[in-house]
């Protein structure tokens, strides 16, 4: 892992733009990176691994508030998977829209079924500690939870149904050709069935607990450290989920590495590449959702951010994130899956609820910093370019302080 990550690094130098920092820049601590993990449909009831781009536990335990908004759509749709390998062998010749199949019985076309239909704008409201374990190693504990709601204004200004459609009628010159004004603007529809028959429902104003994460960093002492600028942190996370869809425990690990430029006038230029691997539900607790038949979620990340200090010695930091994560189903049921859908009635993307649990989601974050030594204010757009509305668009907002000094 520490060789894959130098030799990302190695195209990155550029001697001749850094010097050392100095004391004045204590405050900042590698690259400021709120928790951007997006309000995934299936996402909200697991732990996801929030990466790491800091180069050394903080000097002070410190507490961070944040709060996401995102907004998902998904029209309703139902997916047959064929159990007989003759059958899929087959409908995998055909293109996924034109496949025949008609499920009869299970004893005459065995086959897994399953719908969903999503729309919501899924609020988090994510609260942490981190505290630091001397040099070298760090302890983050998070409690998530979410807020399910028809994303009205004003609460929803930038997320809300409203402000997308009013997007796409004035700005990019195209109606939303996924149906969200056939289907009704401001709605709650969050019902999903999983393959074993197991359904979650959620309504408008439906509040939970998700979950409690553990996270522990270690940053060690390495010679590339002083001499690249070059600083690797690993982490291993426990997370334990609460929700009556999804009691269980996941664990994971995760490896950052940053590559720190400080120019002349003591501005910071900062690169990092992080990747992390979940194993999700090492061990249930009850009663479980299918939220996905793969077992683990792995995710790759980049951030490049640029710092800017003021005479003051404040600072504006200012990223960009892109993060890709694999799939959550198995890619090969898509070679047969059967989908049904109200594909007549508007004009494309009924499919997604389904075919997105199929794609690896990828999603680049515009990311604003303001760092005091008492405080960091932290806000973020989020897109989903490929348009699979998972979610679609998603804002957030990071608070961050000292508690104890």
């Amino acid at each position: 892992m520490i060789k894959t990550l130098l030799i990302a690094f190695s195209f990155i130098g550029l001697p001749s733009l850094y010097a050392q920092q100095t004391d004045s820049l204590s405050i900042k601590n590698g690259i400021d990176n709120p928790n951007i993990l997006t309000t995934h449909h299936f996402g909200i009831f697991s732990s996801r691994i929030h990466q790491n781009f800091k180069i050394k536990p903080p000097n002070n335990t410190t507490f961070s508030i944040n709060y996401n908004s995102g907004n998902t759509f998904h029209p309703f749709v139902e997916a047959y998977l064929p159990k007989d390998p003759e059958v899929q062998n087959a409908l995998s010749q055909v293109i996924w829209y034109a496949r025949d199949f008609t499920f009869i019985d299970q004893e005459t076309t065995p086959a897994d079924y399953m719908n969903i239909v999503i729309d919501a704008v899924i609020k988090e409201f994510r609260f942490n500690t981190n505290i630091p374990l001397g040099k070298h190693h760090e302890l983050g504990i998070s409690l998530r939870s979410y807020l399910i709601t028809k994303g009205k204004h004003p609460f929803s200004f930038f997320t809300g149904d409203e402000t997308i459609e009013w997007f796409h009628s004035n700005i990019s010159g195209d109606e939303d050709p996924y149906g969200r004004r056939y289907y009704g603007l401001n709605q709650v529809n969050f019902k999903y069935t999983d393959r074993n028959g197991s359904a979650l429902e959620l309504n408008n104003n439906d509040f939970f607990l998700s979950g409690i994460e553990f996270n522990h960093y270690y940053y060690p002492s390495l010679k590339i450290n002083n001499t690249k600028n070059i600083f690797i942190s690993f982490g291993n996370h426990l997370g334990i989920n609460t929700s009556k869809f999804n009691p269980s425990i996941d664990f994971g690990i995760s490896a950052s590495g940053i590559k720190k430029i400080t120019l002349k006038n003591n501005n910071q230029f900062n690169v990092g590449v992080g990747m992390n691997l979940l194993r999700k539900n090492i061990i249930n607790l009850g009663d479980v959702i299918d939220l996905g038949n793969n077992k683990f979620l792995a995710t790759i990340e980049t951030d490049i951010e640029f710092t800017k200090y003021t005479k003051k010695g404040n600072y504006h930091a200012f990223g960009v994130n892109y993060q890709i994560q694999s799939r959550y189903s198995k890619r090969k049921e898509a070679s047969y899956y059967k989908l049904l859908g109200k594909w007549q009635e508007i004009n494309g993307g009924w499919q997604h609820g389904v075919t997105t649990q199929y794609k690896a989601l990828s999603n680049w974050s515009l990311i604003y910093t303001y760092g005091r030594p008492n405080y960091k204010l932290a806000l973020y757009f989020k897109e989903d370019l490929l348009v699979n509305n998972a979610p679609d668009l998603q804002t957030g907002i990071n608070l961050s302080f000292p508690i104890f000094k």
